[in-house]
């Protein structure tokens, strides 16, 4: 009821903010290579239909500064007489617009143009609740990969599924990240036995942007989906930069180097090259627990990635990908042999090998003729009739062992999807397709008698229909059928709605449902690391659950260039089934054991957030955001109790300052992490007891990061440091001294596992 009551409130309120105006700096380019202000130069909005004329036009003043309303299109246009004019598609998370215009010779190439970002925002115009971390925001940390790109973000939550192994996991609300749907420029990825570690697999440095979609999407995906998607967009072969090189150093002597080249070969063919090597070789154990705190590791990545543009406007895209990681860990000084071989005992350790390759197709056609094309004045959103086909191939191997364990495991999984897509008329889109995935999982767990090798193949159809009126209301509804040969049919509805009461206030609401087939041991790789025995029941379920979301964002009429930004969230997630990993039932059992078996009883997630940006002066920009968590699950023995080692809430602070031109970047987050209720078998321990609430929650604790850039000619040189306050999380591993014993578990992990980390990089980027 409260919740509907503040919906309602903001829905009423007569809210009205001026029409947005974007300011900025034109620059010109002499000859010594010097950018001086540009006076009078012309800025205006590109005509929104082809011949036709700008309506607003303004004129730069003494210093290259200008201010414009919002015009009928997104192209804006610098001018200025003896050099090159240049567009910038402008949207409304652009804050100050920078054009640096060239003089108009043959022989010089194109404008290089460069906007402030903000880091993260809310886009206001996709039809689904979508958060953004655009490239600005990956450079604000480290973001030595994807697992250290959401450390500004309060919607994801990045932890350890161990404190030995290094597998990250996050959380999208309150639910573990296997319902999460991770996609690679929309085709799936890290599925299966890639889950665990796939975080760590992406190069933060080799990411454009990073979308997050909270609830069920589209069902164009597939049914995966069940709290969110978060699509991973590259970069790309069109981008004008022949070498970007990255490199980093951090007090712990990880290593890293991070390569990109973007080569337009002519007009239509175009690639880019990814290469990634990274190691941490130094041994770390800051609590004396004698387990290292990090792994070891070894990582080499590679990828190509190619785009073919056809005069009639077919495009066709296609790649590979090979990768390569050695991970070590356990107690320091073991030695660590390969899989198989023999191995001393005396000693806990274990060794990860993981290998892979990924090769796609993308191919788009079309339907309709160029030429007729070029001459239909269209509707925002319009689509002309198009096909498209995907085709992905994945193959992975992992070799590993895990004290006593051996657990070796190989998949393959195929992806197709057909689609149709075409709008018809002015006011409605329809999309329809065929979709398979094939999967093909092998798994050996040695010193255990359970069969988890499968052949699963899903064959579905889908359908989804789009009203969109004008620029007011979008509606879309969507459903797919599914045969899968483990789990027989599955019907996916998913439906989103969004209405635009203004510029400034936009509600959305969105319901569907997800499935996902259990991973039992890739989702859950952290009980390797345990000392118990494993009890799996007969006729494991496929999980399913509802997720249901409402969205209100809103312009606040204060700011520097443009307006602040208010953005409130409500999703639920209601299980129908849910497999559950229990370590507390029967847990003081002689031989305690990790139970899996299908839910009994309720299980779901509250999720509330608050996301507030503003620019309260020129160069400083402000993010705060906060989420509270209601997470509950049935376990055996307990009924109904708050979903263990899940954060009840989390707060971010995020500061940024950027002198002119970004010649400075200053940045600064703060953290408050909520409790987290620890599993009643780790407060036996007298350590873990001790920091404790009385009822068992794990304490609340800060974390601060805070980053210096300094932008030269082509190169910024940053340094930073993590967890400034140097916390740790106290006896993460229980029965260390004991590590072959039943008693022994590296699961119970809440807080960071490292203390302070500084570290300093460069990127250097040579434009075309």
């Amino acid at each position: 009821m409260k919740k509907s009551v503040i919906i309602l409130l903001f829905v009423t309120i007569p809210f009205m903010v001026a029409a947005q105006s974007y300011k900025g700096r034109v620059m010109i380019l002499e000859e010594n290579g010097d950018p001086v202000p540009a006076a009078a130069a012309a800025v205006y909005w590109a005509p929104a239909v082809p011949g036709g004329t700008s309506t607003t036009l303004v004129y730069t003043d003494s210093d290259g500064t200008f201010s414009i309303g919002k015009g009928s299109s997104r192209a804006l246009v610098a001018s200025y007489m003896g050099y090159k004019n240049d567009t910038l598609q402008v949207s409304s998370a652009v804050e100050e617009v920078e054009f640096l215009l060239y003089a108009d010779a043959a022989n010089l190439t194109a404008v290089t143009v460069t906007g402030r970002q903000q880091s993260n925002y809310i886009s206001k115009l996709s039809d689904i609740k979508t958060e953004v971390i655009t490239a600005a925001g990956l450079c604000k940390m480290a973001c030595c990969n994807l697992a250290e790109s959401f450390e500004n973000s309060a919607s994801v939550t990045v932890g350890y599924s161990d404190a030995v192994t290094g597998a990250r996991q996050i959380r999208l609300l309150g639910l573990s990240g296997s319902y999460t749907q991770m996609l690679d420029e929309n085709r799936p990825a890290m599925r299966g036995i890639l889950a665990p570690f796939g975080l760590n697999y992406v190069p933060g440095q080799w990411l454009e942007s990073i979308q997050i979609a909270k609830g069920t999407g589209s069902v164009v995906n597939g049914y995966e989906a069940v709290t969110g998607q978060i699509n991973m967009e590259y970069r790309k072969p069109t981008a004008e930069v022949p070498l970007f090189v990255n490199l980093f150093l951090s007090q712990t002597l990880r290593t890293e180097a991070n390569i990109a080249s973007s080569l337009q070969l002519n007009d239509r063919l175009s690639t880019v090259v990814l290469a990634h090597a990274s190691a941490d070789p130094m041994e770390h154990d800051m609590n004396g627990d004698g387990f290292l705190d990090e792994p070891l590791t070894k990582q080499f990545n590679l990828a190509n990635r190619w785009l073919y543009m056809a005069p009639n406007g077919t495009q066709l895209r296609f790649g590979y990908r090979g990768l390569y990681e050695d991970r070590r860990s356990g107690q320091k000084g073991f030695n660590w042999v390969k899989s198989g071989e023999e191995r001393n005992n005396e000693m806990w350790g274990s060794r990860i090998m993981n290998k892979g390759v990924n090769g796609y197709i993308k191919l788009g056609v079309p339907l309709m003729n160029q030429l007729e094309h070029n001459h239909l004045e269209e509707p925002e959103g319009h689509v002309d009739p198009n096909i498209a086909f995907v085709l992905d191939y994945t193959l992975h191997g992992q070799q590993s062992y895990f004290g006593l364990r051996d657990y070796n495991a190989s998949q393959q999984n195929v992806f197709a999807n057909a689609v149709f897509m075409s709008s018809l008329g002015r006011l409605h889109k329809i999309t329809f397709g065929l979709a398979a995935q094939l999967d093909w999982h092998n798994e050996e767990l040695k010193l255990s008698d359970y069969d988890l090798n499968r052949n699963e193949f899903v064959y579905g159809v889908y359908g989804e229909y789009t009203f969109h009126l004008q620029d007011k209301f979008v509606l879309i509804a969507g459903a797919r059928t599914d045969y899968n040969t483990l789990y027989g049919w599955l019907f996916t509805p998913k439906f989103n709605l969004k209405y635009n009461f203004s510029d400034a206030l936009i509600f959305r609401a969105s319901a569907g449902k997800g499935y996902r087939s259990p991973n039992l041991l890739a989702d859950n790789i952290g009980v390797l690391s345990t000392g118990r025995r494993f009890d799996i029941e007969n006729d494991l379920d496929i999980e399913s659950a509802w997720t249901y979301g409402l969205n209100l964002t809103l312009d606040l009429p204060f700011g520097y260039n443009g307006p602040s930004s208010l953005s409130l969230d409500y999703f639920r997630t209601d299980f129908n089934n849910q497999i559950i990993v229990d370590q507390e039932y029967l847990w003081k059992a002689e031989l305690p054991a990790v139970y899996f078996y299908n839910l009994d009883g309720r299980s779901f997630t509250n999720t509330y957030q608050a996301d507030f940006t503003t620019t309260p002066f020129k160069g400083f920009t402000l993010l705060a955001t906060f989420r509270y968590n209601d997470s509950k699950v049935t376990l055996r023995g307990q009924g109904l109790v708050d979903r263990p080692l899940t954060s009840k809430y989390k707060g971010v602070l995020n500061l940024q300052y950027a002198t002119n031109m970004n010649i400075w970047t200053f940045d600064f987050t703060a953290q408050i992490n909520g409790p987290a209720r620890i599993p009643a078998f780790a407060l036996e321990y007298p350590q873990v007891d001790a920091v404790a609430s009385e009822d068992g929650y794990s304490p609340v604790y800060p974390m601060f990061f805070a980053q210096i850039t300094r932008r030269f000619k082509g190169v910024d040189v940053y340094v930073g440091g993590e967890n400034l306050l140097n916390y740790r999380q106290p006896y993460p591993v229980l029965s260390a001294e004991d590590p072959f014993s039943p008693s022994f578990n590296a699961t119970a992990v809440w807080g960071p596992l490292m203390g302070i980390k500084v570290y300093a990089g460069m990127r250097l980027t040579i434009w075309k």
